[in-house]
């Protein structure tokens, strides 16, 4: 159940790519595995993918949350085990080891983004660790909305409570309670996040 995906059976390779001077790019779709090379990072040009392991009991361990122009790949981790799920329909391009040096920036960016989510994850209360981590989402999925800031993926409370080491009754309480006070909407199945003057505006108004 918890074996590593060594190939993809819906991934498609663009045959025309070395040709043309591109990055071979593959496609998957959401929940699906990115296979593992040594040797190989990708980039994703699209969509949003989740690096997580297991504990010996089958508990998920999520590492991280990446998203467009995120370098991705095993030789940026010593887990094992280690995967790669889509959270969305992905592409994402091989960048081969002779290219790395051409994404410094990236790779700097890989550290610093988990080790704010490792921060994150130990920040107690848990209500304050749930905050943090959906602001965090809202930077780096965000899209402007009228009420404030959209959180642009498609994510789970199981999701959630993964990344949060907690459990999913928790983060559907605590996210009940952040929608009674204002601070976030729920839009299907997708969070904003009330933006500081849509708050004031909105208490201005609840005067007169």
């Amino acid at each position: 159940m918890y074996s590593i995906s060594p190939t993809s059976n819906s991934s498609a390779v663009s045959n025309s790519s070395a040709l043309d001077g591109q990055l071979p790019q593959q496609i998957f779709t959401r929940r699906e595995v990115i296979p593992l090379q040594n040797d190989v990072l990708w980039r994703i040009d699209h969509g949003a993918v989740r690096t997580l392991t297991w504990s010996e009991d089958g508990t998920f361990i999520t590492l991280g949350y990446w998203g467009l122009g995120d370098l991705i790949g095993y030789p940026l981790s010593r887990v094992k085990p280690y995967q790669i799920e889509c959270l969305t329909g992905v592409e994402i391009s091989i960048v081969a080891p002779y290219l790395w040096h051409q994404d410094i920036n990236a790779l700097l960016s890989h550290i610093q983004q988990a080790e704010d989510l490792l921060k994150i994850v130990h920040r107690k209360p848990i209500s304050l660790r749930l905050w943090q981590f959906l602001v965090w989402l809202s930077e780096k999925f965000r899209r402007d909305v009228d009420q404030g800031k959209l959180i642009n993926l498609n994510v789970t409370h199981q999701d959630i409570a993964e990344v949060l080491n907690t459990t999913r009754v928790t983060v559907t309480r605590l996210l009940q309670q952040l929608e009674s006070q204002g601070t976030v909407l729920r839009h299907k199945r997708r969070i904003i996040l009330r933006s500081p003057n849509k708050l004031i505006k909105n208490y201005a108004s609840a005067l007169y």
